[in-house]
């Protein structure tokens, strides 16, 4: 921690961009700790997510976002608003941009977002370590918005990796230098995150889904952890997978259930060493028909306030 007399620095950073630009991977590498499920599937991340990290020079959190997409359900309703309201509730803007492509309409959406947003911002071109990099196509982008508005800022614009962890030690300085005297920290110094357990284990048993049909029914499957019974070193789970029509339950079933088995193998070890006990899984899979769009629903799973 600080050394002593030193008050500790610290700072909430939103972590924003549009979806699958690497925003997890970035939070998960940046904390040293797994705090979001990462997936190929763009819109995996469906909450909120705050990655602590904590060392001598103080306190970064981290708020890693749903990326701003098309809505067209009650959910993408609800992610796009969790993604805009952390922007602005922040002390400062992370803007992440995947480097390996072109700038989206998203990217233009959030560069103008940060032309005149009232925190400190910092732009990160993701994925520079490809071989083909798209630099100056942002660049140009930046400084076009800024002549349109006939307004200019100065935004730092950093480039590196999350995969890799190329440029990070550059990145956390910026974002460090951003950082304020605290009294005290925002969390305990031990903590990594704060995410509630019920939806940690629901977000971890749908990357393992996704993980297996991946190009089958991902943005059609939502997960609600309906128990969680702590018995000493042992956990029970129990958990419904829903989806939307009869065909994709045999998907997510298998054959003579062998995808549902393949997630609990998979989900059970991960959850155990998170939570430092031995979880038992059991997976149940339920047709909700448009699950997606009732609200009751989505807040019993954790998306709309809280569980």
């Amino acid at each position: 921690m600080s050394e002593k007399n030193t008050p500790p620095c610290c700072a909430v950073i939103g972590v924003v961009g549009r979806a699958n630009v690497g925003k997890s991977t970035l939070v998960n590498r940046l904390v040293g700790e797994k705090v979001s499920i990462v997936s190929p599937v763009a819109q995996t991340t469906r909450n909120t997510i705050r990655g602590i990290f904590t060392e001598a020079r103080g306190q970064l959190v981290f708020v890693d976002t749903p990326g701003l997409h098309k809505s067209e359900s009650t959910l993408g309703s609800l992610m796009n608003r969790m993604a805009r309201h952390a922007a602005a509730n922040v002390d400062a803007l992370l803007v992440v941009f995947d480097g390996s492509h072109a700038p989206a309409i998203e990217d233009d959406g959030w560069m103008r977002r940060a032309l005149f947003a009232t925190q400190p911002c910092i732009f990160f071109l993701n994925k520079a370590d490809l071989s083909h990099s798209y630099a100056a196509a942002y660049q140009e982008l930046w400084e076009k918005i800024q002549q349109e508005k006939q307004h200019t800022r100065e935004v730092p614009c950093l480039r590196g990796s999350a995969e890799s962890g190329t440029g990070l030690p550059e990145l956390l300085t910026t974002l460090f230098g951003l950082a304020t005297p605290s009294e005290a920290l925002l969390f305990d110094a031990e903590m990594v995150t704060d995410y509630p357990r019920r939806l940690a284990i629901a977000d971890v048993i749908r990357e393992k889904l996704f993980a297996k049909i991946y190009e089958e029914v991902p943005h059609e499957v939502g997960i609600r952890v309906d128990e969680l019974t702590e018995q000493g070193a042992i956990w029970q789970v129990s958990a419904t997978i829903l989806v939307n029509r009869p065909s994709q339950k045999g998907i997510v079933v298998g054959p003579k259930g062998r995808t549902l088995r393949y997630i609990r193998r998979l989900a059970e070890p991960e959850l155990s060493r998170m939570f430092g006990v031995s979880v038992e899984l059991s997976l149940w899979v339920k047709v909700e028909k448009a699950w997606m769009k009732n609200f009751w629903l989505l807040r019993d799973m954790g998306y709309a306030g809280s569980i």
